[in-house]
Order: structure tokens, then C-alpha cells, then sequence
């Protein structure tokens, strides 16, 4: 069936429903432990663990190519592959990032054409880890509202590129790993599959708790212009882990209260790994038992926008979400910016 197609149909007979079909991810193989940043910067393995839970973190090697167009093809060739399809199938493509290629082309364009797209309609969209969930519910819609049959979202970051591994630079470097991953959505004529409730919020006064400045009107103001810090991330880590203690457990509640449901009628909580702490913290408000809460921080650090989309992949892949489950994705980073997206599986 094509678009022009599911349009007409959704014209008086209600929208469509809308399935995630598959799966894929991509790690780079080089790994960064603790151990290793113990000799590059003051640091320690229990230090790192104890404030964040993070014991390695995978990074892009550039010698190789690697980078977030290569690992985000990579990661959609997989999903493509689980969803049995072909790239030419794809009428729309969007990768959720803050580390693109280029300014120009988006790196949307640049993975149809590596992975043997048709002409997909595809752009990016950056909201910092809060992108991939951010993208979801919008990919959502246009699926949904008939737009669109067959779509692609793929989240990627390699934020290694902007990391200081010094000890001036130890509160980040010590976070964040380098990652992509990606689903394929499909429309159906279930109109029960698909988004139950979904909130997006951002508080842009807050900016200045992490950034990455690129030029001196880029500092907030009564901080000193600081060449050296051109093209490095930086954040208040205290003000970042307050924000996103308080907002993470309002977040779930504010989706839960939309979709009129209990937190222990969802079946998975698929959560941005942002510190190990702020999932605890959720998870001890909620009583949501280990196995209903993803964690993988430890083995790949926070990897941005592919942090949900990660999660996402391992639980599929595990079985762990499957057919009638109830998944809600949560996402929250700089901007500042927090949403949530809670699908019938």
C-alpha cells in the first residue's frame, strides 16, 4: 500500500496504528574502561562507578573511518534486516543527533545514500539525549497520520569528539561513550498499536548547564571566554544530576497520569542512561522491580541520542519486549530538555 494510499484511508475511518518492525544497533570495537582513564586523568575505577556506574564506554576510531554517519548505516542495515525489508522501502528517514557529519548535508541524507535509500523524505533532529524520544513521538505522527508508510529512526552520537580526557575535563569524559542505533516503524491497520501518551518539555533558560561552545558569544554570561574549551562539552555535572532527579520520576508520572495507567501495568521502562543514580532514584519512587527497568550505563556509558534506541535493541534481541507490551521511553539532557513516549507494543 502506498502513502497516497493510507492517506485517503485515514480520512473518516480513524488513524492508523504503528509498529516498530525492527531493530539495530552499533558499538564501535574500542573500548575506554576506567582503568584506561585512570592513566589519563585523576581519576579511579571507584570514583567513576560510584558517581555515575559507569565501568567502560565505546569510542569511535577516526583512523577507521568511524564516525556517527558510519556507525548510524551500520545500525540501520541491522534493523532493516530484523524488519525483513529493504532499503528502498523506506519513504522517510531521521536520525536524531547532536554530533552530525557536517552542518550541511544532514546526516539523514548521507545514510540513505550509503545504505541505498530510493528518495526517502529524511532530515536530523537534534534535542541532545532527548532527541531519539523526541523524534519517536514526531516519526509517530507522520507514520500514524497516513503521511508515511515505512520510516526509519535512527538515534547516534559520538561524543568523543568533544571530550577534554585531561583532568580539567574528568566530570564528562568520565560519562560518555560514542554509539547508534536505530528502529523501523510501519504502519498497520491495528490502530491500537502504536503511541498511548506522550510529553516533551524543554526549559531553554537552563541552557547553560551543558553546552559546547564553538565560538566567545557561546559562554553564558559571567563566565570568561575560554578558547580552549572551543569544540569541548561543558556542564555544571551537580545543576545536570539535580534537573534530571527531579524531572526523570515527574516525567513518569506526568506520562502515566496521561495514558491513565499504573506504573506497574507498564511492562518495560526504556530510560536515557544518564548516571546510574538518577535510574535508581526512579526506580525506588516507582517500586519498579530491576528486571522492568533497562540498565546498561555500565558497559556503554551515556551514548546520547543512542542511549534509548540501544536499550531498546538489547531488550528486543533478549525477548524482553515483545508483542502486547506496554514500553515507555524516557529522555531527558541539554537544552535542557525531558520527554517521554509510551507505546502498546
Amino acid at each position: 500500500m502506498n502513502a497516497s494510499a493510507l492517506t485517503s484511508r485515514t480520512g473518516g475511518a480513524g488513524r492508523l496504528g504503528v509498529r516498530i518492525v525492527g531493530t539495530g544497533s552499533c558499538l564501535p570495537d574500542r573500548r575506554l574502561t576506567n582503568a584506561d582513564l585512570e592513566r589519563l586523568m585523576d581519576t579511579s575505577d571507584e570514583w567513576i562507578v560510584q558517581r555515575t556506574g559507569v565501568r567502560e564506554r565505546r569510542l569511535v576510531d577516526p583512523s577507521k573511518g568511524e564516525c556517527t554517519r558510519t556507525l548510524s548505516a551500520e545500525a540501520l542495515r541491522q534493523a532493516l534486516r530484523a524488519a525483513r525489508l529493504n532499503a528502498t522501502d523506506l519513504d522517510l528517514l531521521v536520525i536524531a543527533t547532536m554530533t552530525p557529519e557536517m552542518g550541511c548535508p544532514p546526516t539523514s541524507c548521507l545514510v540513505a545514500g550509503d545504505v541505498g535509500a530510493a528518495s526517502p523524505a529524511a532530515f536530523d533532529l537534534n534535542a541532545a539525549c532527548s532527541g531519539f524520544v523526541f523524534a519517536l513521538n514526531t516519526v509517530h505522527e507522520l507514520v500514524r497520520g497516513g503521511l508515511y508508510r515505512t520510516a526509519a529512526l535512527i538515534g547516534a552520537d559520538t561524543l568523543s569528539v568533544h571530550m577534554d580526557y585531561s583532568t580539567p575535563g574528568r566530570g564528562t569524559a568520565i560519562l560518555f561513550g560514542d554509539a547508534a542505533a536505530a528502529v523501523v516503524m510501519r504502519a498497520t491497520d491495528d490502530a491500537s498499536k502504536g503511541l498511548i501518551a506522550q510529553a516533551m518539555h524543554t526549559n531553554g533558560a537552563a541552557w547553560k548547564e551543558i553546552y559546547i561552545p564553538e565560538s566567545d558569544r557561546h559562554f553564558p554570561p559571567g563566565v570568561a571566554c575560554d578558547p580552549s574549551k572551543f569544540g569541548r562539552v561543558q556542564m555544571n555535572g551537580a545543576g545536570v544530576f539535580k534537573f534530571a532527579v527531579t524531572t526523570f520520576s515527574d516525567l513518569i508520572q506526568e506520562t502515566l497520569d496521561k495514558a491513565g495507567l499504573r506504573s506497574d501495568e507498564i511492562d518495560m521502562f526504556v530510560c536515557h542512561q544518564s548516571n546510574a543514580r538518577i535510574l535508581s532514584s526512579a526506580r525506588e519512587r516507582f517500586g519498579i522491580p530491576a528486571e522492568r527497568l533497562h540498565v546498561n550505563i555500565d558497559r556503554v556509558g551515556n551514548t546520547v541520542a543512542a542511549s534509548v534506541p540501544l536499550c531498546l535493541d538489547e531488550l528486543v534481541r533478549e525477548g524482553r519486549v515483545r508483542e502486547g507490551h506496554k514500553v515507555m521511553f524516557l529522555g531527558f539532557g541539554g537544552g535542557l530538555t525531558w520527554g517521554s513516549s509510551l507505546w502498546q507494543f
